[in-house]
């Protein structure tokens, strides 16, 4: 199949789960795909970072398994834990019966996110959500198995990478990232979309919806972009406030609605303030 035609399926696919790409993001997973490299993925938040590894999953039939970082997690968390209770009962009766049970074994292990992708038999999808939330050894454990695509834990054993695994990171920039990470990993930013491709992403969401409310309500919450808020309006938040419209039966975007709705566009205080004169500007109905 020629590359251009490997573009064409990767770009059906994931239109076929309601997912629509930019051109950036198609050439990106296709290298993916062809190269075998973890995808690095930034940009605000609420412009999809997560839903872009979701929907490759979706899109090209693969098991989807997700660690979500925070500060402090620990290698038990990211790869698994002893399942202590299970060890001293078992062990309890051993002591009973007279026999001898091995409490080391894979029988009493709990399975976290990564070695349940590594072990999965299956092709899949990896996403470690907001990498940069994480310390920089668990950074380095990280890269340092998918690189040499084994995982050890102790008292248990090695296991090797089973399945054809394709990785995501997704990172908001709360820190800096090791250069490692960054020299392994294919790279793509992604940022708002512009109004066009909005409302083709809109559309997709919220089939029933008027034309015009569309335009309307993607414009609107550009501008609201534009504003400069602390917390700007996510994708998701566009497609929340069309569906409240529609809801509540509005044919358009009047001054009073925007006023009682603005909840679900608009996250805080002090960006409600900034908002306030571009809803006042709009025409009562």
């Amino acid at each position: 199949m020629k590359p251009s035609e490997k573009l064409d399926e990767i770009d059906s696919s994931l239109r076929g789960v309601g997912y629509v790409p930019g051109r950036e993001i198609l050439i990106t997973l296709f290298l993916a795909l062809e190269l075998g490299k973890p995808i690095l993925v930034e940009g605000p938040p609420g412009t999809g970072k997560t839903m872009l590894a979701r929907k490759a999953a979706e899109a090209l039939g693969r098991e989807f398994f997700r660690i979500q970082c925070y500060e402090g997690i620990t290698f038990e968390q990211i790869v698994g834990e002893w399942n202590y209770q299970k060890q001293l009962l078992s062990l309890e009766r051993s002591r009973i019966s007279g026999s001898q049970e091995d409490v080391f074994s894979e029988e009493y292990f709990i399975k976290r996110p990564l070695l349940s992708a590594f072990i999965n038999e299956k092709p899949s999808v990896l996403l470690i959500d907001e990498i940069d939330k994480a310390d920089e050894e668990v950074e380095s454990f990280l890269l340092q198995a998918l690189g040499e695509k084994q995982i050890t834990v102790n008292d248990l054993g090695t296991f090797d990478l089973r399945n054809d695994i394709m990785v995501f990171l997704t990172s908001n920039s709360q820190r800096n990232l090791l250069d490692e990470t960054r020299d392994r990993c294919l790279y793509i930013h992604i940022d708002y979309p512009d109004p066009e491709r909005e409302m083709e992403i809109v559309r997709t969401h919220v089939p029933s919806a008027p034309a015009a409310l569309v335009q309307e309500t993607v414009m609107f919450i550009n501008r609201i972009r534009e504003l400069g808020v602390i917390k700007k309006p996510s994708i998701r938040a566009t497609v929340d406030w069309l569906r409240t419209l529609m809801a509540l039966g509005k044919e358009h975007i009047d001054r009073e609605t925007a006023e009682e709705t603005l909840g679900v566009v608009i996250k805080n205080r002090a960006d409600e303030g900034k908002v306030r004169g571009l809803v006042e500007s709009l025409d009562e109905s």
